[in-house]
């Protein structure tokens, strides 16, 4: 017995002992472990005790599952009851925190329990080891300080007897920790971890917030002026400064970038709890931009495997000028349905359809989706771009499991295996929607298992006996992307890196192949031309009447409208001149213009007397009816597509002016790539 506590006593000096070195060794964490979130431990003043007793039930659920001949620490599977009234938005985010932390370092966290000798020596239940656990993370963060609790709060025995437990073990727990550091020979904890960890934390701390403008409720010119007042100054760069500012995403015109110290400030600002503003990750508005893009004016949209409502409600926003429906699969309860319902009538949302079914039960030849012309996937991913997972779940409602991958600084082969195959087989089962013309596949992967892999596989065994034009990889859309970024993009995938300014993403555009025989409709032309940027300023709804009398007119347009109709002239051939879609086109452009432009095109062959062409509309007509040779020569239908009428001032002379005719020019494709003038189906007529 005498020999008994000699030794424990020769163990107490060696620890102060070791602590004392220690200490003169300036244990501070590094930068950026000081840059850390100040929402991990604000100000290092300990945490309530609901953040606890929720952090405990998060890493039950989470911790890593160790054999039990190996376990020399046992984990209860009956959770920690408490207030579901503590249970708000600030607290859930604390206790997410807390626990991830918490998973990061429970090998570190376990060996200090160990080697101090808490475990096994106390007889304190199972069911309390992860409170044991997530208390001794903030215990030590704190440097072992005691907490200090406000007095009119409401205290937990459970959390006040492991509290008193770590207190009364306070001088083994810090001298373990020593060791522990001496071994490792790191100043902190944080440098124990792996690199990859390390850089998450790093980029964590600087990771600005993302937020769009929902402009059913306000303008954008309206939300600069409301942050203005309230002192925040817009810049372009809202990186390395720590002032109240703002900046526009270069690549979507709707969302807004803040610095991440200000949330607070921000989220009880009548903007966000209005939803007039929303934060949200990037990607997710990098993928509704890009079906944004890819729509017409009454195509309806099918969204699959979406973690936030946010993102279903950012979709709306964009399609708030079109006729679009937008479906989204996956919920399966009522009472869910009736609160997204209501989340989306406060938020202004009028044009959305909830299906109960998941995605992969539902046929493609489902009648309600017959005019779903894009189908957007966020499949479940690994997250290995995500820097700060817990308010990527938060945000997205994604699975927690997530933390116990990231948590080790990568997803394993095995549960790889299985989310590429899910992933696979959603992107195929959107292939089977014949009625679809494009998909939008989107991760927040860096893994290339999950994105290009999957992609490249989809395409390569995609069912080519369907009666449909096969899909085939797009370019980033031209919204999105600078003229930089697309020529970089030689692949045709889109992808950002996970940085100090923004998680990883990728995201691909697949676009079915046009079909040659395929009419094509003014309206939709224009509205892809609208999506686009190009037809900026101009409104596209055109009553029929006011189109009829500007086609039976005879007259111009005074001189003054010219310049301005002229310039919206040159978007709309610029983007026609880009589509592949086959297209007879009736203009109504100047006489100039449409002879400058027949004199230019390599593919088209100038006649030498124009005043000859017959005039054989009804030969036209009997031609297109012909059936087709063995799929050698496509006949097309000839679609009209009528333009503003514009006069031009010439510079020219005035005698060649009067030679120059007003042609109605119709073109004949005789395949995919080429086309030629077909002279018995050209016309030109004077008006």
């Amino acid at each position: 017995m005498v020999n008994s506590i000699s030794e424990l006593e020769l163990s107490n000096d060696r620890s102060n002992e070791e602590i004392s070195q220690v200490a003169l060794l300036q244990l501070s964490d590094d930068a950026a472990h000081r840059e850390k979130s100040l929402a991990v431990a604000p100000e290092k003043a300990g945490y309530p005790d609901p953040v606890y007793v929720m952090a405990a039930n998060i890493f039950q659920g989470i911790r890593k599952e160790k054999s039990p001949e190996k376990a020399i620490i046992k984990y209860g599977n009956e959770p920690l009851r408490f207030s579901l009234q503590s249970e708000d938005e600030t607290f859930r985010r604390l206790s997410y925190e807390l626990a991830f932390s918490t998973l990061k370092y429970q090998d570190i966290l376990e060996t200090i329990l160990i080697d101090s000798y808490l475990f096994p020596s106390t007889t304190i239940p199972h069911h309390l080891n992860s409170l044991i656990i997530v208390m001794l993370y903030d215990f030590q963060d704190r440097k072992f300080q005691t907490r200090v609790l406000p007095d009119n709060e409401e205290s937990i025995s459970e959390v006040q007897e492991v509290e008193d437990l770590l207190n009364s073990f306070k001088t083994k727990l810090a001298a373990a920790l020593a060791r522990c550091r001496i071994k490792h020979d790191a100043l902190s904890i944080y440098q124990i971890l792996p690199e990859s960890l390390r850089k998450q934390e790093l980029r964590a701390s600087t990771l600005p917030l993302y937020a769009w403008i929902n402009t059913y409720k306000i303008s954008p010119e309206e939300v600069y002026s409301n942050l203005k007042k309230k002192g925040y100054n817009q810049v372009t760069s809202i990186l390395h400064v720590d002032d109240k500012v703002f900046a526009v995403d270069q690549h979507c015109y709707d969302v807004l970038i803040f610095p991440s110290r200000f949330k607070k400030d921000l989220i009880n600002t009548d903007l966000f709890k209005d939803y007039k503003v929303i934060f949200q990750d990037k990607s997710r508005s990098l993928a509704v931009h890009s079906v944004k893009a890819l729509l017409n004016m009454e195509d309806d949209i099918l969204m699959v495997n979406t973690g936030s409502w946010y993102t279903v409600a950012h979709m709306s926003v964009l399609t708030s000028n079109n006729t679009s429906k937008i479906f989204v699969c996956g919920v399966q309860s009522q009472a869910n349905n009736l609160d997204l319902k209501n989340l989306f009538t406060k938020m202004g949302c009028k044009n959305i359809e909830i299906l109960g079914e998941t995605f992969v039960n539902i046929e493609s030849k489902d009648p309600r989706l017959q005019k779903v012309k894009v189908i957007l996937l966020l499949p479940r991913c690994s997250g290995a771009g995500i820097s700060n997972p817990v308010e990527f779940i938060l945000n997205e409602h994604e699975d927690t499991d997530l933390l116990k991958d990231l948590s080790q600084g990568g997803t394993s082969e095995d549960k790889l295996q299985v989310l590429t195959q899910q992933q696979y087989e959603l992107l195929t089962h959107a292939m089977k929607f014949a009625k679809a013309q494009a998909i939008v596949y989107c991760t927040c992967s860096t893994y290339p298992e999950e994105n290009e892999a999957v992609v490249k596989k989809a395409l390569e065994f995609q069912d080519h006996g369907v009666k449909v034009q096969p899909y085939r990889l797009s370019p980033p859309v031209l919204p999105l992307c600078s003229l930089k970024e697309i020529q970089l993009c030689t692949d045709k995938f889109f992808r950002v890196e996970p940085s100090e300014l923004t998680n990883g993403c990728f995201l691909s555009v697949l676009t079915r192949e046009r079909d040659p025989s395929e009419a094509v409709s003014v309206k939709d032309v224009l509205a892809r031309a609208a999506a686009k940027g190009l037809l900026e300023g101009i409104e596209l709804g055109k009553s029929s009447k006011r189109e009829k009398k500007r086609k039976k007119s005879k007259t111009s347009l005074p001189k003054a409208l010219a310049g301005d109709n002229y310039s919206i002239q040159l978007k709309i051939a610029e983007f026609l001149s880009q589509e592949n879609k086959p297209l007879t086109v009736k203009s109504f452009l100047p006489q100039k213009t449409v002879a400058q432009d027949l004199a230019s095109s390599p593919q088209v062959r100038k006649p030498s007397k124009p005043s000859s062409w017959p005039c054989r509309r009804w030969d036209r007509q009997a031609q297109l009816g012909r059936p087709r040779r063995e799929s050698k020569v496509i006949a097309l239908k000839p679609v009209e597509i009528v333009l503003p009428p514009v006069t031009l001032p010439f510079s020219g002379s005035p005698g060649f002016r009067a030679q120059m005719p007003a042609p109605h020019v119709f073109c004949r494709w005789t395949g995919s790539k080429s086309f030629q003038m077909a002279s018995n189906q050209t016309s030109v007529n004077h008006f």
